[in-house]
């Protein structure tokens, strides 16, 4: 599937223990054809691809394997920085690439060069709308995300509306702050402007960062509706476990510090407050997979089958 020309675009992959639905996701791409130029770089944080048989099942991808997790932005950029493509592409490891989104991605890029990057519609497994562009966060969206306790007490609360686009029914093509990095398509010359993924974000946020960097250079970013991908966002995941949980918040303080204040009585609150949220979310979780293990033991299920498996930790 590498073609001798420049590929239209690069697709970097980054997987963590998730071997079943790479292999959905890779058949997705493989099933576009080389129709327009594709090149696939895979970088396996778990070391285990080679195991499963991978190399040999999907010969035309390129597969970089890490001894270790060094997280998501790290990852994303060496294959990155291998990548041959006109645009490059964040694609997870847990989304299937409908008929002619790449091509609706790469289009829109190439008609519209004041636009740095795009991201299609994301759609869940059921076929749901799964809202994948969102504001910029400031120092209050650090409580009222697509997943807090806040928005889902308060769905109608009009901080998550605004940034989810709560109001918007996604259907049209639209400039929007950041597309999230399960799909998103960047133009070559703009990585080459504003640099690579920042790597002190381990996992999470490091999307928002990008685009920020992109908007803030001069591009804009584009929701591209006829593009669609489906996301299993979290399908194979259990309850949070806590380096995840803190991984997220920890991204956050980050993404505060460095491009909303560096005030230091404001982050000094907004600390304190992403301390306390993720303790609580940490303790229910416990509390929650607790209850699991002793569930799983009263039916009988094995201790070993019960481990968590994240689908992509970065």
């Amino acid at each position: 599937m590498i073609l001798n020309q420049q590929p239209d675009y690069t697709a970097v992959i980054v997987s963590y223990h998730s071997e079943p639905l790479l292999a959905e996701c890779l058949s997705s791409l493989a099933a576009l054809g080389s129709s327009g130029g594709l090149e696939v770089i895979v970088v396996d944080n778990s070391a285990t691809l080679g195991k499963r048989g991978f190399t040999e099942r999907f010969p035309w991808v390129r597969f970089l394997e890490n001894p270790r997790n060094v997280g998501f932005a790290r990852a994303s950029n060496q294959g990155l920085r291998l990548a041959a493509g006109r645009h490059l592409l964040l694609l997870n490891p847990d989304t299937r690439v409908h008929p002619g989104a790449m091509q609706a991605l790469v289009r829109y890029l190439d008609r519209h060069p004041h636009v740095g990057a795009v991201g299609p519609r994301l759609l869940n497994g059921d076929g749901t709308l799964q809202h994948s562009c969102r504001r910029f966060p400031g120092l209050l969206t650090a409580f009222f995300g697509r997943y807090s306790l806040l928005t889902r007490l308060f769905p109608a609360n009009s901080i998550s509306r605004d940034f989810l686009y709560l109001d918007w029914d996604h259907e049209d093509v639209r400039v929007v702050d950041w597309v999230t990095g399960a799909c998103l398509m960047v133009r070559r010359e703009v990585v080459e402007a504003v640099g690579l993924l920042d790597e002190g974000y381990f996992l999470f946020i490091e999307d928002t960062d990008w685009c920020r960097r992109i908007r803030d250079a001069g591009w804009d970013i584009a929701y591209v509706s006829n593009a669609v991908v489906t996301h299993q966002i979290g399908v194979s995941r259990g309850p949070a476990s806590p380096r995840v949980v803190w991984a997220r918040h920890a991204s956050m303080f980050r993404y505060l510090r460095k491009h909303l204040t560096r005030s230091f009585p404001l982050l000094t609150i907004a600390g304190a407050g992403l301390l306390v949220r993720a303790a609580l979310l940490i303790l229910s979780s416990g509390v929650r997979l607790s209850l699991g293990a002793l569930a799983s033991v009263g039916a009988g299920v094995p201790i070993e089958s019960r481990a968590e498996k994240p689908a992509a930790e970065g």
